[in-house]
């Protein structure tokens, strides 16, 4: 009977041990109830993560070029320089031109001369209405020389098509050009105005006229600036779009090509 109770106990130090060599025999805990991730909060949209960059750009700029082959006489506006709408900004040698208009001119003159002659001998009956028409048709024929010509020298001075900068010279004094040949980058100032691109959904509280600040980064000063235009379209990739503002107000300090951040956000509620 001793033998008989002692069997048990034999068996369970057994198992004991064999469990201690054998981890990986023990039984598993219960597995823990899974516990649902917390929901990452939704990612704004690249554009409103980073701050929005406009830079100053003037409200009407253009390329002064060359419309006949000639040399540069003179360029009165140095770079940088200001001035008027309608001054020269560019002036050719155009001795060349000026002779054949002066040319032209004499050979009209002797033309209008052999018609008035040939009408009269025509009145008189020595000469045929062929010979008039002839020296009439050669008159005109001279006429649009001149015309041509006038024109011509016409382009021997280039005058401002507004009032503003020189921003470049492309050219020097007694440098022969040729036709289209870029000569100056000039630009009007008057108005600085400003590109940026902001959220699509902002257009729900922007509109023209809105009024906002910018910093500029040359200057560290904010000025004002108004929405002038709202772009026509939105980018569906990006969803942006478009919006052009200007400077209110004239700061000396200002130059075309300065940059910095705009100061804008959604009103309150938005």
């Amino acid at each position: 009977m001793r033998a008989r109770a002692l069997v048990p106990a034999a068996l369970a130090l057994v198992a004991s041990a064999a469990l201690a060599a054998d981890p990986a025999r023990a039984p598993l805990p219960p597995p823990r109830p899974a516990v649902a991730p917390a929901a990452a909060p939704a990612a704004a949209p690249a554009l409103e993560r980073r701050e929005i960059r406009a830079q100053l750009a003037p409200r009407r700029y253009t390329t002064i070029a060359a419309e006949i082959g000639a040399k540069v006489n003179r360029l009165p506006v140095a770079e940088g320089g200001r001035f008027a709408a309608g001054q020269a900004l560019v002036s050719f040698d155009c001795s060349l031109q000026q002779a054949q208009l002066n040319k032209a001119k004499a050979a009209l003159g002797a033309a209008e001369k052999t018609s008035s002659a040939n009408r009269r001998l025509n009145e008189l009956g020595s000469a045929g209405k062929l010979e008039v028409e002839m020296a009439e048709a050669e008159v005109a024929k001279n006429r649009a020389e001149v015309a041509s010509n006038a024109a011509v020298l016409a382009k021997c001075s280039v005058a401002a098509p507004f009032a503003g900068r020189v921003a470049e010279q492309k050219v020097r004094e007694q440098q022969y050009v040729q036709p289209g040949q870029a000569l100056l980058e000039i630009l009007d100032d008057s108005q600085l105005e400003l590109e940026f691109i902001v959220p699509s959904k902002w257009l729900a509280w922007v509109k023209t006229g809105t009024a906002f600040q910018v910093a500029i980064d040359e200057t560290g000063k904010t000025y004002p600036a108004k929405v002038q235009r709202v772009g026509a379209k939105v980018d569906p990739v990006s969803q942006s779009v478009k919006l052009s503002a200007a400077i209110d107000g004239k700061f000396n300090e200002l130059v075309a090509g300065m940059s910095g951040k705009v100061l804008m956000a959604p009103p309150a509620g938005q």
